[in-house]
């Protein structure tokens, strides 16, 4: 369920992935209605930043400690994280804009310092 410049993220990849630049990260499962809707669009955001931003997806029923390190207790879940560190979350769907907004903010941050 993810697109060509989507990543999967698991516990053995996701360490290395939150250090290298801002990451998008949604975090969702098989079962879930409005994490299939939000998918597409998560897909759409990786094409726009490939090679500017990571952008991946956490299966939680497959990676429950990253859930749980996260505090992900609804979902879809969409954390921003910069550095290792969040930025921003986003619980639910929202609009494409506020995850592009929100990326463009930090990459204009970063080219500016």
């Amino acid at each position: 369920m993810a697109g060509k410049n989507t990543k999967t993220f698991d516990d053995a990849t996701f360490e290395r992935a939150i250090l290298e630049g801002p990451v998008l990260v949604d975090f969702w499962a098989e079962w879930c209605q409005p994490c299939r809707v939000l998918g597409p669009v998560i897909d759409q955001i990786a094409d726009e930043f490939a090679g500017k931003t990571t952008v991946g997806k956490v299966d939680i029923d497959a990676n429950a400690a990253l859930a749980k390190r996260f505090d992900v207790s609804s979902i879809p879940t969409v954390i921003l994280i910069v550095d290792g560190k969040e930025q921003k979350r986003w619980v639910g769907i929202n609009r494409r804009e506020s995850y592009t907004d929100a990326i463009s903010e930090v990459l204009d941050a970063v080219s500016s310092a």
